[in-house]
């Protein structure tokens, strides 16, 4: 990969990057379906609502609910047409939509700016825009043309983007059981019977990458995108070492959650991003793979360094450096250098098994 395509991927990190949308919340009443529900409870569905609702999933993204209304009743006619399982942690109550959505997009542990809404009443649209400018906010004429807005189009639907809600399923009930367990974090961990794999990226894992790159916000390095021909190059080269991580549980597979994007020079390899995905954050597997990078390391015989690039969202994977033995060395058009300078290279935690592959 030449350096002109590295350049490439910082330039897409600034904040022209274009908008994806990873959450979209749906009003009910008028909106998902003809007529008010406290009014009459034989109210009709949209007629392209359930095929934009299933295209939606199949992309990835999610969808949820904001509605004023008792939330048995509502739930029942979702069930009643099919779709309540399309919702994930739908807030259908008599607390504002503003609040209800930030609640929402914080138990998905998602950005703000990657949700949008869509509502018949001009009030809870202004309402919206007032106390959360981030969302993007759809009117109730929008729902025919949704499938093909730019921003619910992504560059690829791979196999993780059509299980994702169901992944997302999987965690809420992880955190059910972590909320009812009694005794230390570790403890409740290794109940999990997790597994984690790293192994050198193959072809089938480069759309995932890519995905990766776009849609990974805190725990990213530098924030920089690679396009799927950047990661084609990245990987057919001896020059870069580009692995891919994935996770199971007892509570069933993460898919594929984190990347790094390491350059091999003879005396020092360089960390030029490394991510992993929101939903392990809790997890720790960002420093173990941090420091399987650190073994391999030690094993070459070199040096290693680390880029980061601060992008307003992204301090806890500094922090993730530091932890692991990382120190400032140097600056560089806004590019902190960090070395490891720690001679311990930590151990995998006994809640978690570690399958190295290639």
């Amino acid at each position: 990969m030449s350096s002109a395509i590295a350049n490439n991927a910082v330039r897409r990190n600034q904040p022209s990057r274009e908008k994806k949308i990873k959450l979209l919340v749906w009003d009910l009443d008028e909106t998902l379906w003809h007529g008010t529900l406290a009014e009459n409870e034989t109210v009709r569905l949209r007629e392209s609502v359930p095929e934009i609702l299933r295209t939606l999933d199949s992309r990835g993204i999610l969808q949820s609910i904001a509605s004023k209304n008792e939330h048995e009743i509502a739930m029942d006619r979702l069930r009643h047409f099919g779709l309540d399982e399309l919702f994930i942690h739908p807030a259908i109550n008599w607390s504002s939509k503003s609040t209800n959505i930030v609640e929402i997009a914080r138990q998905l542990n998602i950005g703000l700016d990657t949700v949008a809404f869509i509502d018949d009443q001009d009030f809870e649209r202004e309402e919206m825009r007032f106390t959360n400018p981030e969302i993007l906010i759809l009117d109730v004429e929008e729902p025919d043309t949704l499938t093909s807005r730019n921003e619910f189009m992504p560059r690829f639907i791979t196999d993780e983007s059509a299980q994702r809600r169901k992944m997302y399923m999987a965690e809420t009930q992880r955190k059910g059981a972590e909320a009812q367990f009694i005794g230390p974090k570790e403890e409740f961990l290794a109940t999990l019977q997790m597994a984690l794999t790293i192994a050198p990226a193959t072809e089938a894992d480069l759309r995932r990458a890519e995905e990766l790159t776009l849609r990974t916000n805190q725990l990213n390095s530098t924030g920089r995108t690679y396009s799927y021909d950047d990661l084609v190059k990245a990987r057919e080269s001896e020059r870069y070492l580009l692995l891919m991580a994935s996770l199971e549980d007892k509570w069933g597979p993460y898919g594929k959650i984190g990347m790094a994007l390491i350059e091999k020079a003879p005396e020092q390899w360089s960390i030029k991003l490394i991510l992993m995905s929101c939903r392990v954050i809790s997890r720790g597997v960002g420093t173990i793979f941090i420091n399987h990078i650190i073994g391999l390391v030690r094993t070459a015989g070199v040096r290693l360094f680390a880029e980061f690039i601060s992008t307003g969202q992204n301090r806890m994977m500094l922090m993730t450096y530091r932890m692991a033995g990382f120190r400032e060395v140097g600056q560089h058009d806004g590019v902190t250098v960090l070395q490891h300078v720690g001679e311990h290279v930590a151990g995998v935690p006994e809640y978690i098994q570690m399958r190295i592959n290639g």
